[in-house]
């Protein structure tokens, strides 16, 4: 046999080999769960607290600094939400093609995910430059506040491509299960992002004292050497996609099947901005403090939050990987301890709220008129946290088997069909305390929706899998 044929040779058995089962098809459930949950739910935890250092710092400015960021944050959130979604839709699509064993599919997702952060880049950068100061023109006319938010939200606008490639790198590393590796990632930009945060804003170490500017700064830094470090792990160490550019092409039919499950999470997230805005315009009429309070809640509540999104990321590609591979009962037994460790979360939540929501407020420097309003709103507002562990997993179980309209309608109607016109209505009585009422209201008219399409989808896409891929 000569040279040539031996290595054709050599080549046909490699393509016949079949590669090795991932661990989402064979690990036991709940040791795969934990495993690619907790660290991810880690990293979420140290981003909440890097989100709330950034607060807890400019705080010690003045009140107007912080109700300041506090009126910047829809703006943030509708960013986080594009880079995001668009990295829900990638990790949906790429899990699902390892399944399949659609490696093809799996190497032009994630490429054609990676064009889709430099775009959003782009986009956000332009808006950075030309509506900042707009934005907060919008929602008060005390200079001071638009003067400190202008500064922060132009600068985590026009340098946020380190934001967009360092969550999209990650999405790349949680679709393959090295959830580890992305949590590394995130916790190295946080902390790069929590030491540099004093040193900017009150001029450390001989440094200029930059005050919120220097909270904007801190973040970006921490955000592009993140994707730095995140880009390099992937080229490395992430072995079942390839994303070197060589020869590519956006592919409509993949960017459209991206959306489709990434367009309503962003959509989502977006409603999500739409809602702080209005609800801050609603509290702004009594008084800025109130806004503060808000502001002071929603950081507040990533702690509880962030690391049921870090459990609900790592659930994702399980699900659509072992739907991909037509595995029924891993399905199901994942979505079950999903919704039980989500729950449990969330009421860990909800008594902490309780128990220590002047503790709480203290980390932002409050006042007894700060402390007055946030007690109540605290307590009241985590009421919604009952429901909101089963509303999240639900949801993120219909957009990882293709069903994200389902998680945009509910979206849709617990924040603008319901909580800003309840908060509305109550605010009309004239006693700020009453408009907080609105969360778990919206919350319980959530879960209700919630339960109904989780039944919807078990039955179509779940229910009819009769054998896994391999036995067909």
């Amino acid at each position: 046999m000569s040279q040539t044929e031996q290595m054709k040779t050599e080549t046909a058995a490699e393509q016949l080999t079949p590669m090795p089962e991932n661990k989402m098809g064979v690990m036991p459930i709940n040791k795969l769960l934990l495993s690619m949950s907790v660290p991810m739910m880690i990293s979420m935890l140290v981003q909440a607290l890097y989100n709330i250092v950034d607060s807890v710092f400019v705080a010690q400015i003045n009140e107007n600094a912080f109700t300041a960021l506090s009126l910047a944050f829809p703006a943030q959130t509708l960013m986080i939400a594009v880079a995001t979604g668009t990295g829900v839709g990638i990790n949906a699509l790429l899990s699902k093609s390892l399944g399949e064993k659609n490696f093809e599919r799996a190497n032009k997702t994630a490429k054609n995910g990676i064009f889709l952060a430099i775009c959003g880049f782009a986009v956000f950068a332009i808006l950075g430059i030309f509506l900042s100061r707009q934005f907060f023109l919008w929602q008060t006319d005390v200079m001071e506040i638009v003067d400190y938010g202008t500064q922060y939200l132009s600068i985590c606008c026009i340098c946020s491509f380190g934001l967009f490639i360092e969550i999209t790198m990650e999405k790349l590393l949680q679709s393959t299960g090295r959830t580890v590796l992305s949590m590394l990632t995130q916790m190295i930009g946080a902390v790069l992002n929590i030491i540099l945060d004093p040193i900017l804003i009150f001029g450390w170490f001989g440094l200029p004292a930059m005050g919120v500017a220097g909270a904007a700064i801190a973040t970006v830094v921490g955000q592009i050497i993140a994707a730095i470090i995140a880009v390099i792990i992937n080229v490395k160490k992430n072995k079942e996609i390839d994303i070197s550019p060589k020869g590519f092409r956006p592919s409509k039919q993949i960017i459209k099947k991206i959306y489709s499950v990434g367009l309503p999470s962003i959509i989502m997230a977006s409603i999500g901005s739409v809602m702080t805005f209005l609800i801050n315009k609603i509290l702004i009429a009594f008084t800025t403090t109130a806004t503060a309070v808000f502001g002071a809640y929603f950081r507040l509540q990533s702690f509880i939050f962030m690391p049921t999104f870090g459990f609900n990321n790592g659930m994702v590609p399980i699900v659509a990987y072992n739907f991909g591979a037509r595995k029924k009962n891993r399905i199901i037994k994942t979505i079950k301890l999903s919704i039980c460790y989500a729950v449990a979360l969330m009421l860990i939540g909800l008594a902490i709220f309780w128990i220590f929501p002047v503790q709480l407020l203290g980390f932002f420097e409050a006042s007894q008129t700060m402390l007055d309003i946030g007690v109540p709103a605290l307590r009241t507002i985590s009421l919604s946290f009952i429901f909101a562990g089963f509303s999240i997993i639900t949801l993120s179980i219909c957009q990882a088997l293709g069903h994200g309209f389902m998680g945009l309608v509910v979206s849709v109607v617990r924040q603008l069909v319901v909580l800003v016109p309840v908060a509305y209505l109550l605010s009309r009585t004239g006693e700020l305390s009453a408009i907080w009422w609105a969360f778990p209201i919206a919350e319980v008219v959530a879960v209700c929706l919630s339960a109904f399409f989780l039944y919807r989808v078990y039955h179509k896409e779940i229910k009819p899998i009769t054998a896994p891929l391999e036995a067909q």
